[in-house]
């Protein structure tokens, strides 16, 4: 079970709250209940923007109050920005912001001179998160800088897919190409294999006539090792907090959330990310995904998400510092303590680990660089110094998310669309 960190080696600035921003309807996120647990441990008042006053992250005893705004992602960003405005008001000062979803990254980096003024976030240049969250904008990125990552097409019609499909060495993995694209025009629920020439364009009818989609190359998990790195940038990107380490089981099978993962030490990875993020100048908090192909030696960047990971607690140093800690401490103009990270740490997502465990066994699949036992355990939802977020999470959770799970796990099985998030 996870333990309570609020005797921290260092202090947080009480004075400055914290609040987290989310758009969409996904109530069962327990990377926005760490948020909250985390900063309030330290004794920094939250905040955080929930669908409906009974989600897990508004029953946390460490939240101060939750603003029930009910968003799906595909409002116009004048209308979300005076909301967040409005929130900002009622606060009364200045409050950390912890986006949780591209969207909301990319909403205030687009519109940081009109939130700034209530709001602390790290300042970026306004087009890169939208950039990076894009499938083609990362893609571009990565060839512009040296940054190795997966083969990809970029069709711009369905008469594009039928040429990629003449040429293509199947499976293929199919990706929404923009963040805000999937909510409004989704092309694929997610990460979607497609292991057929056939498949691929029966999808793809489907698509209209400007599909929004990504093709990439399928790095078979056979030949491959699925690895993250989360860190904090400031604002001359550099990195004042630093993990890596690689993930065990993710649900849906190998191309959703990560539902078991350990931290390892990679030296190697960490300064990739490093140079990568220095190069583009970026600052805030990242959330990597990369998989190293042992055909060639070399990690590749899957993904690149510029704001929090549903996983960040996974990651914390001696100094008892994660991501959102080394955010709102830098923001607030504090030192932010160093330490090396607590290597072999586990992280358990209790509501999606277990069908991962049994898909996993079944494939056969393992990972080469998990230790055989954990140092120690951070579990996403349950706490002992704050248990509620783990009930309602059972009571939200057990007959929709069953039903949700099974319909995952039967379209992952027919070999059609399987959900991914970070």
């Amino acid at each position: 079970m996870a333990r309570s960190t609020s005797s921290a080696p260092f202090e947080a600035d009480r004075a400055v709250p914290g609040l987290i921003v989310k758009f969409g309807d996904y109530p069962l996120h327990h990377g926005g209940v760490g948020a909250i647990r985390s900063l309030g441990r330290l004794g920094v008042p939250m905040y955080a923007i929930t669908e409906d006053p009974y989600t897990p992250a508004a029953s946390s005893r460490y939240l101060k109050k939750s603003f029930v705004w009910p968003t799906t992602g595909t409002e116009d960003p004048d209308h979300l920005v005076e909301g967040l405005l409005r929130i900002g008001r009622r606060i009364g000062r200045p409050a950390v912001l912890v986006p949780t979803d591209e969207e909301a990254a990319v909403l205030i980096a687009e519109h940081q001179d009109v939130l700034a003024g209530r709001f602390l976030f790290p300042r970026v240049d306004p087009v890169l998160p939208r950039r990076l969250a894009s499938k083609q904008g990362l893609h571009e990125l990565c060839v512009e800088h040296g940054i190795p990552s997966p083969t990809a097409a970029f069709p711009q019609s369905y008469d594009d897919i039928v040429a990629f499909a003449e040429k293509a060495r199947f499976p293929v993995v199919a990706k929404n190409r923009e963040a805000f694209l999937r909510r409004t025009r989704p092309a694929v629920n997610g990460t979607t294999r497609i292991a057929t020439r056939e498949g691929l364009l029966r999808l793809a009818r489907d698509w209209g006539e400007r599909p929004g989609v990504i093709l990439q190359e399928y790095l078979p998990r056979e030949d491959a090792e699925d690895w993250i790195v989360h860190a904090y940038f400031d604002r001359n990107s550099t990195p004042l907090a630093m993990f890596t380490g690689v993930k065990v089981r993710s649900w849906p099978p190998h191309a959703g959330m990560t539902a078991n993962a350990y931290v390892v030490d990679n030296p190697e990875l960490a300064d990739i990310a490093a140079r990568f993020i220095k190069q583009i100048g970026f600052s805030g908090i990242i959330d990597l995904d990369l998989r190293f192909d042992r055909r060639d030696g070399q990690y590749k960047l899957l993904d690149f998400n510029p704001r929090m990971g549903a996983q960040f607690r996974l990651f914390e140093n001696e100094s008892a510092v994660d991501v959102v800690r080394a955010m709102h401490l830098d923001l607030t103009g504090r030192p932010v303590p160093e330490g090396e990270q607590r290597a072999g740490h586990r992280y358990i997502v209790e509501n999606i680990d277990l069908p991962a465990l049994l898909a996993y066994r079944r494939s056969g699949y393992t990972t080469p660089h998990a230790p055989v036992r954990a140092s120690g355990t951070e579990l996403a939802w349950l706490a002992g110094d704050d248990p509620l977020p783990f009930v309602t999470m059972l009571a939200r959770f057990v007959r929709p998310g069953a039903k949700h799970l099974y319909q995952l796990w039967r379209t992952n099985r027919r070999g059609g669309k399987t959900s991914s998030s970070s």
